[in-house]
């Protein structure tokens, strides 16, 4: 149990149902009445965010979230298949839990699997991948000086606007969290 009083940044509770993580929290003791906890709030699950106030003697659960750290093997429709590499346990994950920035990952990348009370409601990929161009048009000489992009398709399917002196079968390094050419590997 956690006190509304002992809040601390990243502290993960659970409310009304709902797995919640202190973003920002302040102790506020008025001159007048009592004190009180006002929190800007985090639902681990679906992302929302809100902003609460608390008196200083409300408990709560505490909520583990679960973080593990699998391989990803491959999809069979709208399953996603991962290993614990540790217990070589497999684990079907639903294309619904997925996030965009999925479509960076290929075959055998390690990502993290995120869930609460074994239920998953996350997948976070790495950070950053090395993926190959597989189309993208020509290159010419004298295209450095300018910022000009234009798309290039990777080996996983993803589109990124990439420099125009980027072709095709050079590996590049890609920024999952912005889906951002980084440079080439």
């Amino acid at each position: 149990m956690v006190s509304a009083g002992d809040f601390k940044n990243g502290v993960t509770f659970e409310m009304d149902g709902n797995v919640l993580q202190i973003i920002e929290f302040q102790h506020v003791k008025p001159g007048k009445g009592a004190a009180f906890v006002r929190t800007k709030l985090k639902n681990v699950i679906t992302g929302a965010v809100i902003e609460k106030t608390f008196s200083p003697t409300e408990k709560f659960e505490n909520a583990v979230v679960e973080r593990r750290e699998m391989s990803y093997l491959y999809n069979d429709g709208d399953l996603y298949y991962f290993m614990d590499m540790e217990s070589y346990e497999q684990i079907p994950i639903s294309k619904d839990v997925l996030q965009d920035n999925f479509k960076f990952v290929k075959e055998n990348d390690m990502c993290k699997i995120i869930s609460y009370k074994g239920n998953v409601f996350a997948v976070e990929p790495p950070m950053f991948v090395e993926l190959e161009v597989i189309d993208t048009d020509p290159g010419f000489a004298g295209n450095t000086a300018t910022n000009a992009l234009k798309p290039a398709t990777l080996e996983t399917g993803a589109e990124i606007r990439v420099p125009l002196f980027i072709e095709k079968g050079e590996v590049l390094k890609i920024d999952t969290r912005t889906g951002e050419y980084l440079s080439r590997a």
